[in-house]
Formats: structure tokens, C-alpha cells, sequence
């Protein structure tokens, strides 16, 4: 059965173009023309990904976004999100971002991009389930499975989206070692349409990672901030390896 994909663009034209790609791709595609509507397919369907505008009427895209991420359905609250945002609200975009969206695509795009993009998606979320490293990885109080796509810290389960997930995961399994942001940016989207206004997206879900881990830039226990090249995991020992207390 062919993955499934709710498109919510209030915008005949880009939603009947939107539409049209990603069925010649071999995605069943559902769509809604405002907010409301959206959420309500999107909360009976559960699809595999959300392709979702941000000025919409009724539910605008964030308000959509908030309450997705604070569900208390782990398939609504780690659902990958893909934005569609105009070229000129770069503030838009961040906040989508910051809001628990996994990426957006520019106004006015190639739809062949949008297919990438959403191909890319969905490979890379399958192959975390059933190719990738199934090893949990512990670093002091932090622990994730990659199995069961948690993240726990000293025992409380910290909810990420599906990107910063990603981003996780890939710096937590090579400790100590500095990414660039355009590395971090190819380990999570695998598709090769990386560019500098996308590289940004990555400060964002390292910023979104740090506030829910409980860190700041500046007193960061986990993701170090490697100026003139991008992040890093700090090393530490998991909690099984730590000297025991005297």
C-alpha cells in the first residue's frame, strides 16, 4: 500500500499542482482547503507525511503545527511536516520551525523539488526503522532508540520531531566529531537540494534539540556549538559507565 499524504493549501492552483506530483509519484494524496478541515484529515487519516501552507483561513499552518507536536498520539506527534512558505517570510519559516515543522520548501518552487523533498523524507524515515543502527545510545542521563524512535532524559520522555530526530540520532553516533551544517543537513534530508538558505533550517532544530534538552548555547551539556563549522555531540559517559558516586 502506497504511503499517504495530506496536502492542506487553501491555493487551487499550487494544491491541484501539488496534487497531481506526488500522485504520478505513487502517493495516495489527500487534500483540504483551510485549516480546520486540515487538522480534522489529518487527526483521522494519520498519514505518513503533511505537506501544510502556513496562511491558511479557518487553522492557520502554526496553530496547525502546535497542535499536532502536543498530541498525545505519538503518530499525530511525531508526524513529518513539510512547510510551504513565501520566498519573503523568512520569520515565517523560522517560526514554523521552531513551531516543530521538519522543513519547508520556497514559494514559488519546483514541484519536482516538493517530490524530492517528500521522497527523501519517507526513504529516510523507513530506513531509520528498518535498515539503521538499531543500537540505543546512552550519553550520560540521555538516551535514544532509534528502534522505537524515543529520546529519554534521567527517565522523561523528551518529544522531537522527526528532523531533530534525525539530527539526534546522527550526532549522537559520532561523538565528539564537528558537522558542518550542510553535513547535518545531507545526513537528514538525503537528497542533494541542500543550499545555504536551507543549511539555516539546521541552527533552528539544534536550537528546538537544546531548549528541550534543557541547554543553552552558551552552557550546552550535549550539542556544542563549533564556531566556523557547525555543531557537535559532546562525549560523555552513559550512565552505566560512569564512575560510581563514593
Amino acid at each position: 500500500m502506497s504511503e499517504t499524504i495530506v496536502v492542506i493549501e487553501d491555493d487551487h492552483q499550487i494544491r491541484r499542482v501539488v496534487e497531481g506530483y506526488l500522485r504520478q509519484a505513487g502517493y495516495r494524496v489527500l487534500s483540504a482547503t483551510d485549516g480546520t478541515t486540515g487538522l480534522a484529515l489529518v487527526q483521522q487519516e494519520k498519514p505518513d507525511l503533511l505537506v501544510l501552507d502556513l496562511m491558511l483561513p479557518g487553522l492557520s499552518g502554526w496553530e496547525i503545527c502546535r497542535r499536532l507536536r502536543a498530541s498525545q498520539d505519538p503518530q499525530l506527534a511525531q508526524l513529518y511536516i513539510l512547510m510551504l512558505t513565501a520566498r519573503v517570510d523568512e520569520t515565517d519559516r523560522v517560526v514554523g520551525l521552531e513551531l516543530g515543522a521538519d522543513d519547508y520548501v520556497i514559494k514559488p518552487f519546483s514541484p519536482r523539488e516538493l517530490v524530492a523533498r517528500v521522497r527523501a523524507a519517507l526513504r529516510r524515515l523507513h530506513a531509520a526503522r528498518e535498515l539503521g543502527d538499531v543500537r540505543p545510545l546512552e550519553a550520560g542521563d540521555l538516551r535514544l532508540d532509534p528502534i522505537y524512535r524515543t529520546v529519554t532524559l534521567a527517565g522523561r520522555p523528551i518529544d522531537l520531531t522527526a528532523t531533530e530526530f534525525e539530527l539526534l540520532h546522527h550526532l549522537m553516533r559520532y561523538p565528539g566529531r564537528p558537522f558542518t551544517r550542510a553535513e547535518l543537513l545531507d545526513a537528514t534530508q538525503d537528497d542533494g537540494l541542500g543550499d545555504v538558505a536551507y543549511e539555516r533550517t539546521i541552527d533552528v532544530h539544534i536550537k528546538n534539540i537544546r531548549r528541550k534538552l534543557g541547554d543553552s548555547p552558551r552552557n550546552s551539556r550535549y550539542i556544542e556549538t563549533v564556531h566556523g563549522v557547525g555543531y557537535r555531540f559532546v562525549p560523555q559517559p552513559s550512565r552505566s559507565e560512569a564512575p560510581d558516586s563514593p
